[in-house]
């Protein structure tokens, strides 16, 4: 479960592998700044709908930043800091949401970055904000007034009825009251605005970054946002479909049989692209059926099992994705090539859709998720986005606010996440095309890069890296739009390989000579010509 927690949320303790630039130290007016802060609360007054419960400054002597929560991590060697942390409530509601930000005593850089959160939880755990100031920045995050990554608590108030309050908090609004806030202290305390405003985060962090382009695109100058989970009404319940297959099939493949499936269909489809090279580079293209492994025998803790008919029909099912009894698609499934068991062990329902599903969508925290029926499932997948697409669905494909402020989407997501379908992402950027003018006119604004091989949260430096945030700045400060991105992967033989990934709808081909293992043996192809 650790791992897995820490798969889910990796945005938030490895943000210093993915989200700071190499050039850091550089103010973003191109001017080094070393002002030195006094560290004070005065000036901050309350965003629109909120009243100020308290706000306190407390300098900070830096050094090794504990991570706090389920989640934990270190980052050493911060530089001393000023802490101001200010709680907001908003009448009626009963809340307490907080506003941390922490601003480097000297070598302020002069951006302000905003970090997102993971799971159930709305901010950083203190070792993102660490790796900010490390790198010169000023940076904020709020709880939102919920909990840690896994507290649920809140969804539900005593009388049983959904805490609206904190949920909309959740949703949006309290990140947009972070930039908001954040931003007067960063005046407060240097005497001046920041150059430039950006907003990072994978997951739940990636979400509440498209959100801000939605509903707040004034907000930052550049969003780094990263596997998305975005469509949130509709994908949580969709990836509790591994399970409600299992159930209803009632047939429970072990890890290790899900294993085999996939590192077949690995195998099948790599040389798609060209090349063997361990990755598969468009599973929307994979056509590898899992029924040629019926009668495989497979050796799992010793014990010989033998694959089953029974077996590779609940496989075709979890990639598939949901559909309801009459055959309607509802949602994609997990990607070929994702580790199954993420979503797919036998029993053990992925906590975050368990929850949304038991808590907000059905309101009865006893629900047995191994009773529900196809049908059932089909009702909650409906239910779910009735009631909560227009407050946290994030899905709205109208981005021309955000591109008329002048702001910059940058967002990857890996072609193996095994929590969060990869095509929802793509889907949305398919519509946000057809809303704001086509291909070539949102790439001005909205760029999307796939990730072959890459599993959630992949690219932070876990299962590889890529350093997002450095050509994101290069887009808004210098108008240096990438038409790459550079990364490190890791293919299913846990080989490092470079790619420089591809923004969508291009997709990666072997030239036919080089090494397979260096970005420049493969090229950028448009989908048809692949």
């Amino acid at each position: 479960m650790r791992r897995v927690l820490t798969v889910l949320a990796a945005g938030v303790p490895l943000a210093a592998a993915v989200y700071l630039p190499t050039a850091s130290a550089d103010a973003g007016d191109g001017t080094a700044r070393t002002t030195a802060t006094t560290c004070a609360t005065a000036g901050v007054k309350a965003p629109s709908g909120t009243k100020i419960e308290s706000v306190t400054a407390v300098d900070r002597a830096g050094g090794t930043v504990q991570g706090t929560g389920l989640l934990g991590g270190t980052v050493d060697d911060v530089p001393a800091y000023c802490e101001v942390t200010v709680t907001l409530t908003h009448p009626g509601d009963d809340d307490h949401a907080t506003v941390r930000t922490w601003l480097p005593r000297t070598g302020w850089n002069g951006r302000f970055q905003a970090l997102g959160g993971s799971a159930f939880a709305a901010g950083d755990n203190n070792v993102g904000m660490g790796a900010a100031v490390k790198n010169g920045y000023a940076a904020t995050t709020t709880d939102a007034g919920v909990g840690d990554v896994l507290d649920v608590d809140w969804a539900l108030k005593s009388d049983g009825k959904i805490d609206t309050g904190l949920l909309e908090n959740f949703a949006s609004r309290s990140q947009h009251e972070a930039a908001v806030v954040g931003k007067q202290v960063v005046d407060a305390v240097y005497g001046s605005r920041p150059a430039y405003a950006y907003f990072t985060g994978c997951s739940t962090g990636g979400r509440q970054g498209y959100m801000e382009a939605q509903r707040y695109p004034d907000d930052y100058d550049g969003i780094l946002a990263d596997a998305p989970a975005i469509n949130w009404g509709a994908y949580e319940v969709a990836t509790l479909w591994p399970q409600v297959v299992m159930n209803n099939e009632k047939t429970y493949p072990t890890g290790c049989e899900f294993a085999a499936f996939t590192k077949a269909a690995v195998t099948a489809c790599d040389p798609l692209d060209g090349a063997r090279d361990g990755l598969v580079n468009d599973p929307s293209r994979c056509d590898f059926d899992p029924r040629t492994l019926i009668g495989t025998k497979v050796v799992c803790d010793g014990k010989e099992l033998t694959i089953t008919a029974a077996d590779a029909a609940v496989v075709r099912k979890i990639w598939d994705g949901p559909r309801t009894t009459t055959g309607k698609k509802l949602w994609p499934g997990v990607p070929v090539g994702a580790d199954l068991s993420g979503l797919a062990t036998p029993g053990a329902p992925f906590p975050v859709p368990a929850d949304w599903v038991k808590l907000w969508v059905a309101k009865d925290p006893s629900l047995d998720l191994s009773t529900i029926t196809y049908d059932r499932f089909t009702e909650l997948f409906r239910q779910s986005k009735a009631e909560y697409d227009k407050v946290i669905g994030t899905a709205d494909p109208d981005l021309s606010a955000f591109r008329d402020s002048g702001g910059k989407l940058l967002s990857w997501h890996g072609l193996s996440d095994q929590f969060i379908p990869t095509q929802g992402t793509v889907k949305y950027r398919e519509r946000v095309d057809r809303e704001v003018g086509g291909t070539k006119r949102v790439d001005d604004f909205y760029r999307l890069f796939l990730a072959p091989g890459t599993d959630h949260c992949g690219l932070n430096g876990q299962d590889g890296s890529t350093d997002g945030l450095a050509a994101l700045t290069a887009w808004v400060e210098k108008d240096k739009a990438p038409r790459t991105l550079p990364a490190t992967l890791v293919n299913d033989a846990g080989r490092q390989v470079d790619r420089d990934l591809c923004r969508y709808p291009q997709v990666l081909r072997y030239r036919g000579q080089g090494d397979p293992a260096a970005a420049s043996s493969f090229r950028c192809v448009t989908a048809h010509q692949h």
